[in-house]
């Protein structure tokens, strides 16, 4: 946690003394598809399909046509699923974590060049406020799995998701024109998505992050 805020306030202090241009920057949206886990978290644990959409500016840095601060606000959809078969092998359950956020990342962006079309990296923190978190089909044998269900004989753990949490985001895609844009992210999860279940009687006390591979579009209004 020291780590990383050292290391955020290094990153704003750097890019406070850098050229950054503000009267040209851009505006556009973005959307796209989210997979994502929770390590350590749910047993049986599965992937979660959801969906990602907001806002973003492209904030020009330097003179040159190839460094960009992008700011985001995004409706984000994190989470998992959960699936497990009874003594006689047949489903018991088919259960959906789902932590909805409101997310703000933060990426350095960089071209490869200063071509008009062109590949770019991006990489920065991410911020996720928790919306709502719904809890569909949680087993029965782990009725605290459920946030609004506490287990008597366990008052002490909860399936509760945190309000805030943050990660590391990295990516890569391709721009047509500085306009219409695909990208490839990774999110890495630093927080523990449910510190209530380290006190789970059969769990674990490792770290349960959140991990989101996305594609998204974006179009970037000139």
């Amino acid at each position: 946690m020291k780590k990383f805020l050292l290391t955020s306030a290094l990153a704003v202090s750097t890019l406070s003394f850098a050229q950054i241009n503000f009267k040209t920057t851009r505006f556009g949206v973005t959307a796209g598809g989210n997979y994502s886990r929770v390590r350590n978290a749910h047993n049986p644990s599965g992937p979660r399909f959801s969906v990602q959409a907001g806002v973003l500016a492209l904030i020009p840095v330097g003179k040159a046509n190839q460094f960009y601060i992008q700011p985001e606000v995004l409706y984000y959809g994190a989470g998992e699923t959960g699936k497990d078969k009874d003594a006689k092998g047949r489903d018991g359950y088919d259960a959906v974590y789902a932590n909805n956020y409101l997310s703000v990342p933060l990426y350095f962006k960089a071209f490869f060049s200063e071509a008009e079309s062109e590949f770019f990296g991006m990489a920065g923190p991410r911020f996720n406020f928790l919306l709502n978190q719904n809890v569909k089909d949680a087993p029965t044998t782990r009725p605290y799995y459920d946030p609004d269900v506490t287990d008597p004989k366990n008052p002490q753990v909860s399936g509760k998701a945190k309000s805030f949490n943050f990660g590391i985001g990295l990516g890569i895609g391709y721009s047509y024109k500085r306009q219409l844009e695909i990208a490839l992210k990774y999110d890495f999860g630093l927080s523990d998505t449910y510190p209530g279940l380290a006190k789970e009687p059969s769990g674990t006390d490792k770290n349960k992050s959140e991990q989101v591979i996305s594609l998204g579009l974006s179009y970037i209004f000139k």
